[in-house]
């Protein structure tokens, strides 16, 4: 089997914490922490990297900003020699609902600009992507704002539960030729 990098996107900074933009890092955090992994910072790939006991998957929050994740991936699959199909990030997405789950590969953007850096940085849109969904505010120019709030209390219980699902599915997840497949 492949090894697999999930990779939780967020900002830094306990100002970012618990925001809808932070999403990815912070259930990234929480499934380290259920797995009694800890994350090391390692500064030449600008990233927080936690390594499974049997060397199956690393963890990887970079330190950087949302925009400048591509970045910290091009480094992962440069020095850990991870191919970009055995990619998996963690992001918000506005066009699901709140604790909605979809994992996906390959595909646009959707207007997240760590996508678009992502791609530009790697040179591919061949990566898995566990989209999380946070809703929208119901109007483009309120985006930026809304992102970057906490979930209201009832989008926080949603997001939560979900939680539970994507860890479960990490737990048991393989690669099967051009797809995931929880076991």
């Amino acid at each position: 089997m492949s090894k697999l990098c999930f990779i939780g996107i967020g900002n830094p900074g306990a100002k970012y914490d618990e925001t809808k933009h932070n999403i990815g890092k912070d259930w990234l955090n929480k499934i380290c922490h259920e797995l009694n992994l800890e994350f090391v910072l390692k500064e030449k790939l600008e990233a927080k990297i936690a390594t499974s006991s049997n060397n199956d998957f690393i963890l990887a929050i970079p330190t950087n900003y949302v925009n400048n994740t591509g970045k910290t991936l091009q480094k992962i699959i440069r020095y850990s020699d991870i191919s970009s199909d055995n990619l998996v990030v963690l992001h918000d997405d506005l066009d699901l609902n709140p604790g909605e789950v979809k994992i996906k590969l390959g595909g646009g953007h959707g207007g997240h600009n760590g996508l678009k850096d992502i791609f530009e940085k790697i040179g591919s849109k061949d990566f898995y992507r566990i989209r999380i969904g946070i809703g929208h505010p119901g109007n483009k120019n309120l985006v930026s704002n809304f992102v970057l709030k906490p979930p209201l209390k009832k989008e926080n219980e949603l997001i939560e539960d979900s939680i539970l699902m994507i860890l479960i599915g990490c737990l048991t997840l393989s690669v099967k030729g051009n797809s995931l497949k929880l076991n």
